[in-house]
């Protein structure tokens, strides 16, 4: 039996192909669109049995060729660029193309995990699985608010594991091609290096300056969660997955900072001391994003709980401490 990673040389679905080759599994078919070639990077340690096209391989699973075949599909695949304009392509790519997968995995009784995303919510200020919190603010955030609502009306028919997870601010290990969508910790590290100095937005929404709060949630973390759900197949819903605390990106780019300065040898400064000596700087917010930035999120976790995954998530300064000693070590 195989075991299908939609997205898989992406930022996400390689961490999945990862931990599943850490758990023993490597009968992985690898499903991606390598347009952008350097992907191909974030496989290079990871098992796998077969590459496919996204298109290719849509094609072949809906002929029945892996009819019978398949235990689970992970379906990360996406245009996550929520800068996108061009509708039709984000409809085609995010919405219609995971409705084919879904329609199959049903009729074949596969489990079936997908990658939903906070942007469901927009401007709300409460980020609870429920249709009144929900109000997507651009057309990537609809294609996948628009996706769980298909789920939600097919779930109580369903006979196998359907599972969408609504990720949050994720940042760790093999972003490095995703260019401006990669996380603030990417950012930050690479400012760092190159500039001697991290840039924050000044105070925007009734925030101070670096204050608007995200959840941050480990990429490590994302991946045990999809897997614990892959573990238990009676499992199935809508679900968050952050970290459920908001930190501000202060407390990012301090974690970044310190992470470097401990990589040489420095001491670790407080906040105040990296801005007193220029390490963070502040920056006018864009014109280009207001009426489309999220000044806060917070994952409720309790429909995660009820499930009953226990596992504490990473904190900023856990998480990005790591990622920049990986970072130093694979950019």
């Amino acid at each position: 039996m195989y075991t299908i990673v939609t997205g898989a040389a992406g930022f996400i679905g390689s961490n999945i192909v990862k931990a599943l080759n850490d758990r023993g599994v490597d009968r992985v078919i690898a499903v991606d669109n390598l347009a952008k070639a350097d992907k191909f990077k974030n496989l290079v340690d990871c098992d796998i049995v077969d590459y496919l096209d996204k298109r290719e391989f849509l094609d072949l699973l809906l002929s029945g060729q892996f009819d019978g075949d398949v235990e689970a599909i992970f379906h990360e695949g996406a245009c996550s660029d929520t800068m996108e304009t061009d509708g039709r392509y984000m409809m085609e790519n995010n919405y219609r193309y995971s409705l084919g997968l879904l329609d199959w995995c049903l009729e074949q009784e596969v489990q079936f995990l997908y990658a939903s995303s906070a942007a469901t919510y927009g401007a709300s200020t409460v980020f609870k699985e429920e249709r009144q919190y929900e109000g997507p603010l651009n057309v990537y955030g609809y294609s996948k608010f628009l996706f769980d609502q298909i789920v939600r009306k097919r779930l109580p028919e369903a006979s196998s594991q359907v599972v969408g997870f609504r990720y949050f601010n994720v940042y760790g290990p093999r972003e490095n091609h995703k260019g401006r969508m990669a996380s603030v910790a990417y950012h930050h590290f690479n400012q760092y290096r190159a500039d001697g100095k991290v840039k924050l937005f000044e105070g925007s929404h009734g925030y101070g300056p670096g204050e608007q709060r995200r959840d941050f949630v480990y990429v490590g973390d994302v991946a045990k969660v999809n897997l614990w759900f892959l573990d238990h197949p009676q499992k199935r819903g809508i679900y968050n997955l952050g970290s459920g605390r908001a930190q501000s990106f202060n407390d990012v780019a301090v974690a970044s900072v310190n992470g470097a300065r401990a990589l040489r040898g420095e001491a670790e400064l407080s906040r105040d001391e990296l801005v007193a000596q220029g390490l963070i700087e502040y920056v006018p917010f864009p014109d280009a994003l207001k009426g489309k930035y999220q000044a806060f999120t917070q994952a409720d976790l309790g429909k995660l709980r009820e499930a009953g995954y226990r596992d504490e998530f990473a904190t900023v300064e856990q998480g990005v401490r790591q990622y920049v000693a990986w970072l130093n070590q694979n950019v």
